[in-house]
């Protein structure tokens, strides 16, 4: 997923000449999803199937098929969220005057940071549909998720200069969190792809 950011703020500088993502925001970006996901992931207790699946050997890939399925997946269609937005963005909500760009970047950083929070969830089976099965029993899990989406709310909102942020009407909250939502019926396609 680096490589992804990468390749989204490059691809977004060069179609518009602008960048949507600071340094700032990809820092808190990769924070998720390396650190706080990885931790959140780490934390899912084993269950019997594990035990049932054929073991792979030294020479086995270390990302399976499915893996890779639900990987370009997902970042297929976070791409396809980032450049919708970036060029109807503006359209859509009505954007125009000196804070224009500022407020439509906003939304681009908030509709990337909760597809990647509702990945997670995807994330926690790679061949099952029922995510959810589960959740609330595992607490570190649903504190990253819970002090995740804390932060990015004050990221958002109150820490404008520094995160290079602008605070977001309701209308803009909703379409970055379904956005983001969104990746959970792409994630059951994906699943059902037999590959």
């Amino acid at each position: 997923m680096h490589s992804f950011c990468s390749f989204l703020c490059f691809f977004a500088n060069y179609a518009s000449g602008s960048a949507p993502l600071t340094a700032v925001q990809l820092l808190w970006v990769n924070m998720i999803m390396d650190t706080l996901g990885a931790l959140a992931l780490a934390t899912e207790p084993p269950n019997d199937e594990l035990m049932k699946r054929a073991p792979v050997g030294r020479k086995g890939n270390f990302i399976s098929n499915v893996m890779w399925r639900n990987i370009l997946g997902q970042s297929l269609y976070q791409f396809l969220v980032i450049w919708f937005l970036q060029v109807y963005g503006k359209t859509i909500f009505r954007l125009d005057g000196p804070d224009a760009n500022l407020t439509l970047n906003t939304i681009i950083f908030n509709s990337f940071v909760f597809c990647q929070l509702f990945n997670e969830v995807n994330s926690r089976e790679m061949e099952k549909i029922e995510v959810w099965e589960g959740l609330l029993d595992n607490y570190v899990f649903v504190t990253v998720i819970g002090v995740t989406l804390f932060f990015q709310i004050i990221i958002i909102e109150y820490l404008g200069t520094f995160a290079n942020t602008t605070p977001l009407s309701f209308a803009q909250w909703f379409v970055s969190v379904f956005f983001g939502f969104l990746g959970m019926p792409i994630a059951v396609l994906l699943k059902k792809m037999q590959i």
